[in-house]
């Protein structure tokens, strides 16, 4: 293929790179907030409006990511975008629900009475429950195939509890980075505790994937391709073993390495992106559409691309002025 002459081959792969760059962020900047919302039944009353006030600048700015990844889904490959919301429409359905909860809830519970707040807690701590575990259900199905048979449902059940659980521990290291005092050794506590999610996921995923087709088995395990691919179990393993070594020395004096298991979680959450994308390109539909197929005529592409490169730009610097602004430890959450 003519990778760069041939607008019929470079525009559809830069608008999968673009797409798979858009839900890589979401998974890892929602993943943590959406985690957080998980948390919520673990702390107490003063430690739950710290938790809010961890992700209150950024959830809204992280959700933007999703709506990107799914208008480029749409105009981009409408194919695609046909046949996964079609097999996926009840997950989907699920989903929007548990982000509508959240979103509704986050403002109540500062606005209702007292004596309410602690349903608002609930109903954000559920919308969170709701959404990980819808994506997770869409994450199994889609590695299977997007095909509704019992053993695929199974798989897609068993990937939603450890996407939730793995959600859980990159929010807690969230916490660990941006709590101190005692929120901050509750939270390496949870993190300790939910890191088997996080591992147990990455592997169940890592290892049923190669065995979805013979082209992605021959993908990983042919030679030498098995020996050029090896660095990414490696790093994971690496990187598993730092979470563990980093979670049993905190808290450090001066508050130092907080930092570290989050780096670190998020280091996980990309390597086992990657390795997915490398498994099913170049199919948008797992062995049934590749990106070429299931592309918009180029013309259309052009002029979709020229509006990306104003809107992509916007969002990616609205986030990074988000979290530059709101850098540091999260604060009393107050709305006087």
């Amino acid at each position: 293929m003519d990778y760069f002459g041939d607008p019929n081959v470079w525009l559809p792969w830069t608008f999968a790179a673009l797409m798979s760059f858009s839900i890589l962020i979401y998974v890892v900047l929602d993943g943590f907030d959406l985690g957080v919302g998980l948390l919520m039944p673990l702390a107490n009353d003063d430690e739950k409006d710290r938790l809010v006030a961890s992700i209150g600048p950024f959830w809204d700015a992280n959700e933007t990511w999703l709506v990107l990844a799914i208008g480029l889904l749409l105009v981009a490959f409408p194919p695609a975008h046909g046949v996964i919301l079609t097999a996926l429409y009840l997950p989907v359905f699920v989903m929007l629900l548990g982000l509508i909860l959240r979103g509704v809830s986050f403002e109540m519970r500062a606005k209702a009475p007292i004596a309410q707040k602690p349903m608002w807690n609930f109903a954000f701590f559920a919308g969170s429950l709701l959404a990980s575990l819808s994506q997770g259900f869409m994450l199994g199905m889609y590695i299977m195939g997007l095909t509704w048979t019992l053993p695929h449902v199974a798989f897609a059940m068993i990937t939603a509890v450890f996407l939730t659980v793995g959600y859980s521990f990159i929010g807690a290291a969230w916490l660990i980075w941006k709590t101190s005092d005692e929120l901050q050794k509750h939270a390496i506590k949870w993190a300790k505790g939910g890191i088997w999610g996080l591992v147990l996921g990455i592997g169940a995923i890592s290892m049923a994937t190669p065995f979805v087709s013979k082209r992605i088995f021959e993908r990983w395990f042919d030679f030498p391709q098995i020996l050029y691919l090896s660095p990414f179990p490696i790093a994971s393993g690496a990187l598993v073993i730092f979470l563990w070594w980093s979670l049993a020395r905190l808290p450090l004096k001066n508050d130092r390495l907080s930092w570290t298991p989050f780096t670190a979680a998020v280091g996980l959450f990309t390597l086992a992106y990657c390795g997915m994308a490398y498994s099913f390109y170049p199919y948008v539909v797992p062995e049934q559409i590749t990106i070429y197929e299931a592309a918009s005529a180029p013309e259309s592409l052009f002029i979709i691309l020229f509006g990306t490169l104003f809107v992509l730009p916007a969002i990616f610097g609205y986030t990074l002025l988000s979290y530059y602004i709101f850098r540091g430890k999260a604060t009393e959450l107050r709305y006087d």
